[in-house]
């Protein structure tokens, strides 16, 4: 169907969504089925002295009982693997069920199957564990000062990985002959993701054929298998089914390999009968990788004209007590290759440690290194606006990479394709007003009242990860393409198997578009089959905005195959040159010969009889294709927040906010608005509520909605969205991922607007989140100093 990309087409699978007949992992209920509860640890760090499971094990209705003595008999790895390493990376061994320590509170130490859900829980707390308690740390750059306690004796100082990128030397000129510098201590806040539904994961081992099936809340079955075969359950890959059913979001945080699933799949194998395991929100808000915590100090040198002439960073970035499955990558070549922003600056050089505290595992979360990066960045060039004295937007649009300077090549190792930042800023300045802005902002000033901020943010980031080569030779443990499978049935329907695994992005929409406009054929034609190792080839799954990019390019190619093969058989039907055979309209036609045509219909139904088909052609019409990009892809934008604050409480309030993005092609115009108003929200989040607190003994004090703020709809504005469009020049659909690009900017975008209210008080920097009680005490503090302090 012809002009069906970039056409705001309704979500193909809401309907099943909104009326409940979605099934997710804990609507599953097989014949004979158990249910697992795990004990966790109510300590940060302990020796575990001794477990008794007597009592739990006497309970009715109790199956048993397994600790980590068990796992060992069983004879399986028990093992949580990392699938990303660096030089010289220190990864000590995770467990899937604790042995002689915990490291962190909710570590998993036994596990309780029962004829129910409310028998387990009852039994988890029969379960008796004697625990030495031990130190705890916290701080991701305090877990490295000497008086720190020792999480692992392997990795002194508690660090994981002390790593580099960018010439030092070359930076340390830059500053040293800069006339204009400025510096900044920041923290970039700890989050809990909050998908809404936890995990989940049920387990059945078939005795006769040796096979597991296990149906989990996974962003990527087919690396889970893989994981999990190679490390933790042991058994072949053609053993084991993952199925990834309806998922609830994933946010980054259903990427990674958990104890929780291996030790299901555990316990049925033992049992031989189906086990379910669903996290409780509470087990979820302490177990879940945890995303950012980063404690950071940032330089950036210019000359008297504003020119950025160098940036340097250093970085503490928490780990948490084990590493987990991508965490390696996020602070580093997800983080560190990211800090040249938008800009054309000739020196950059960041230092990395990844450090362990005895906290629950930090991994990719939604953007996973890139708003970080941008949060860095884009701070760093609101202060160096200020320190030479211009306009935020004039010091960004002196410092961005010319539109003729591209394929624009980074001084930390990456290499944009493609970008045109001025159009965006510019389109950004207009539609919010700018100008007129600040003269309000003036004015306020003057009259006294609320106090009116405007923050900007340009960020680009990196995504579509991959390639292969690439990944590889930094560290990644498998590939990064993505597969598709195009099935065209005889009656010229559709079906597609594809690597990348749904969580809500809207992947059966998006991937039958590409279909209908390519074939010519109802996007009701097509049917998209993701999440199921037994069906689907082989997929790299869904994360870092790779699916449209990486996942759609497969797709795109393997119906370049079709195409090509119908061309074959309509030219031998037709009795003409194939290349005189052209497709469009849902007919393959001779050109110059309009009347001389066959359907499409036809051909395909022609390629499964197989009467009249060329010589070397054979039967049927299905392609499998593997995509493995040649770059990533390089989404861009620039968002403006207008802020509000109430001098007497402290109270944010966001006015407007405006975002601008480029994302390349567009598939479906109303799914890229959804997942940049999703994207946005979430790092307003950030800024002004969200964070993960733990108490100095390591306890987590944000474990429930309660203590942990997330937004709600009165909170927010309505967002203003619009878009430029440059094309990815490497793909085939020329589209870049845009499903993070919404939290990458919005961070640094509401702080640049708090901090921009307040900088003629003399505040410098706040960290996130931005809480009236902060803001408040900042404008305090600055009154009660005659004006002349900042604050950072």
């Amino acid at each position: 169907m012809a002009g069906v990309l970039g056409s705001s087409i309704r979500r193909r699978e809401d309907p099943a969504l909104i009326t409940g007949s979605g099934k997710y992992t804990d609507d599953f209920t097989l014949p004979n089925m158990a249910v697992a509860a795990i004990v966790r640890s109510p300590y940060a760090h302990a020796k575990v002295v001794s477990i008794d499971t007597s009592a739990a094990e006497a309970l009715p209705g109790v199956i048993a009982v397994y600790t980590s003595k068990e796992v060992v008999a069983s004879g399986i790895p028990g093992i949580i693997p990392t699938a990303w390493l660096l030089p010289d990376i220190k990864t000590p061994e995770h467990p899937i069920l604790a042995k002689d320590k915990v490291r962190y509170a909710g570590a998993a130490v036994a596990v309780v199957v029962a004829e129910d859900r409310y028998i387990a829980s009852d039994a988890v707390e029969l379960v008796e564990v004697d625990y030495e308690p031990l130190p705890a740390v916290t701080d991701p750059r305090g877990a490295t000062e000497p008086e720190a306690t020792q999480i692992f004796e392997e990795a002194p100082n508690n660090i994981s990985f002390d790593w580099n990128l960018g010439d030092k030397a070359k930076t340390d000129e830059a500053f040293d002959a800069a006339p204009r510098r400025v510096e900044l201590r920041l923290r970039n806040n700890r989050l809990i993701p909050h998908a809404m539904e936890p995990r989940a994961a049920l387990a059945d081992f078939d005795e006769s054929s040796g096979k597991l099936t296990l149906r989990l809340t996974s962003q990527n079955p087919h690396v889970h298998r893989l994981l999990m075969s190679l490390a933790s359950i042991g058994l072949p890959e053609h053993k084991m089914r993952i199925i990834a059913p309806e998922v609830g979001g994933g946010f980054g945080s259903k990427i990674h390999h958990y104890p929780d699933e291996a030790i299901v799949s555990f316990c049925s194998m033992q049992l031989k009968r189906p086990v379910k395991w669903t996290a409780t929100r509470s087990e979820t808000n302490l177990t879940d990788a945890h995303g950012r915590d980063h404690v950071s100090v940032a330089e950036l040198a210019m000359d008297e004209g504003g020119k950025i002439l160098g940036l340097r960073a250093t970085t503490w970035a928490a780990m948490g007590a084990y590493i987990s499955t991508f965490a390696p990558a996020v602070p580093t070549y997800l983080y560190g290759t990211l800090l040249s922003g938008q800009y054309d600056i000739p020196a950059i050089h960041i230092h990395v440690y990844g450090t362990f505290t005895t906290t629950a595992p930090v991994d990719a979360y939604r953007g996973a290194g890139r708003p970080e990066a941008t949060f860095l960045v884009e701070r760093l060039v609101d202060l160096g606006a200020r320190e030479c004295g211009l306009d935020p937007a004039e010091f960004r649009r002196r410092n961005f990479v010319a539109a003729d300077n591209f394929p624009f090549q980074t001084q930390v190792a990456l290499a944009y394709d493609s970008g045109n930042y001025e159009p965006a800023l510019d389109l950004a300045l207009d539609k919010v007003g700018y100008a007129d802005l600040r003269r309000q902002q003036a004015v306020r000033r003057e009259a006294g009242g609320k106090l009116l901020g405007i923050g900007l943010a340009s960020y680009i980031e990196a995504c579509g990860l991959a390639p292969s080569a690439v990944v590889g030779s930094l560290g990644a443990q498998a590939g990064l393409w993505e597969s598709s499978t195009v099935r065209v049935h005889p009656t010229g329907t559709v079906t597609v198997f594809t690597g990348s695994s749904t969580q809500g992005q809207g992947h059966e929409t998006t991937f039958s578009q590409i279909v209908a406009e390519k074939l010519g054929i109802d996007v009701d034609q097509v049917e998209v089959v993701h999440g199921d190792t037994e069906q689907v080839q082989f997929g790299m799954g869904t994360y870092g905005s790779r699916s449209a990019a990486v996942g759609g390019s497969a797709l795109a190619e393997g119906l370049d195959k079709v195409i090509e093969k119908g061309r074959k058989i309509a030219a031998h039907l037709l009795e003409a040159a194939e290349e005189d055979v052209i497709f469009e309209d849902n007919n393959f036609s001779v050109r110059g010969v309009p009347d001389s045509k066959t359907g499409w219909g036809d051909v395909v139904l022609q390629a499964y009889l197989a009467h009249n088909l060329p010589e070397g052609i054979e039967p049927g019409m299905e392609f499998t294709t593997f995509y493995d990009p040649s770059n990533f892809v390089y989404p861009f934008g620039t968002h403006i927040c207008v802020a509000e604050i109430d001098p007497e409480t402290g109270q944010v309030e966001i006015a407007r906010y405006l975002a601008i993005d480029d994302c390349g092609n567009v598939i479906n115009p109303m799914i890229v608005d959804g997942q940049i108003h999703g994207g946005v929200v979430q790092g307003i989040g950030q800024a002004l509520w969200e964070e993960c607190v733990y108490d100095e003994h390591g306890q987590l004090l944000t474990g429930t909605l309660l203590d942990y703020a997330i937004p709600r709809a009165h909170n927010l504005p309505h967002l203003e969205l619009d878009r430029t469009v440059t094309p990815c020049p490497h793909n085939p659909l020329g589209v870049k991922g845009i499903g993070e690009a919404g939290s990458i900017a919005s961070p640094a975008a509401v702080t640049n607007a708090v901090v921009d209210a307040l900088s003629h008080l003399g505040v410098r920097h706040l960290d996130m989140p931005l809480t009236p009680e902060k803001v408040w005490r900042a404008i305090h503090h600055t009154s009660a100093q005659g004006h002349t302090e900042g604050r950072s």
